[in-house]
């Protein structure tokens, strides 16, 4: 069985001390690629520089929500320059969140549009991050999507049916975290996860964050690994009712088409 983890913060500090374990932990659990996120300009580097590391290692480009207010000429031009690069594969972790408003919405609109306008350009998909800011995030995807030829992944979902598809119509992709696990706050996820069509399903961890409530024993450790992939990939199959092997094999499918990359 091979996974394929979409979105993994492995330049976190979280990671500083034992990423070479946590890497080959990754391997030792059938996770046989993983997109490194990048969330800042700072953080769109040390993700390429950690992707350079191995070829089963891939990143992503561009300014989180939470950091917009840090979007000016030169982070524009810093961004370019690194969706130039080969390992770089998406645009993004870029998109809308209004839950706290780390940087203003006028910001955070600014920093969006101009990465959809990158992502236009360049033709790379588009990695995406939307919360408690649905309806203006799709508003502004639907403005631009005649323009986006290279698909585009909404990462982390957690909302439900109706907001699933919306985002199919659109032709997104979704991406399913550790969340699907909460039967409690994840309850609107695990209700879409089997509304949503096998080539359109991607998974991930997040790491370190969304550790999956599945794993028994729990780790003493709240950090999320890459290694635990596949209790993602066991619920989501028990959702739909396929088995794990299934899922592994679609979603890793779909990875490898959507981030076109290819085996090593």
């Amino acid at each position: 069985m091979e996974l394929i983890d979409i979105g993994a913060n492995l330049g976190s500090q979280q990671f500083k001390k034992d990423l070479t374990d946590v890497l080959e932990r990754a391997r030792s659990a059938d996770v046989a690629g993983m997109v490194v996120t990048g969330t800042s300009l700072a953080g769109s580097c040390r993700a390429l520089e950690i992707a350079k590391t191995s070829p089963t290692l891939w990143s992503t480009a561009g300014v989180h929500p939470h950091d917009a207010k840090e979007w000016n000429a030169e982070t524009s031009q810093g961004i370019r320059a690194l969706s130039g690069e080969a390992k770089v594969v998406a645009v993004g972790e870029c998109g809308l969140d209004f839950n706290r408003n780390f940087s203003p919405p006028s910001d955070q609109r600014t920093a969006f549009e101009a990465q959809l306008a990158l992502a236009a350009k360049t033709s790379l998909p588009l990695f995406l991050h939307q919360r408690d800011a649905h309806d203006e995030f799709l508003a502004t995807l639907q403005g631009a999507s005649q323009d986006l030829d290279g698909g585009a992944v909404v990462h982390c979902f957690t909302d439900g049916p109706a907001e699933a598809e919306a985002y199919l119509d659109l032709g997104c992709y979704l991406g399913v975290t550790g969340w699907v696990t909460d039967k409690k706050r994840g309850d609107a996820l695990r209700q879409a996860v089997p509304l949503i069509p096998d080539d359109r399903l991607l998974l991930e961890t997040d790491a370190p964050y969304l550790m999956p409530q599945t794993i028994s024993p729990k780790p003493k450790s709240r950090r999320n690994e890459p290694m635990y992939m596949r209790h993602v990939a066991e619920a989501v199959a028990e959702l739909r009712g396929q088995s794990t092997e299934e899922v592994a094999a679609l979603t890793t499918e779909n990875a490898r088409r959507f981030f076109r990359i290819s085996e090593p």
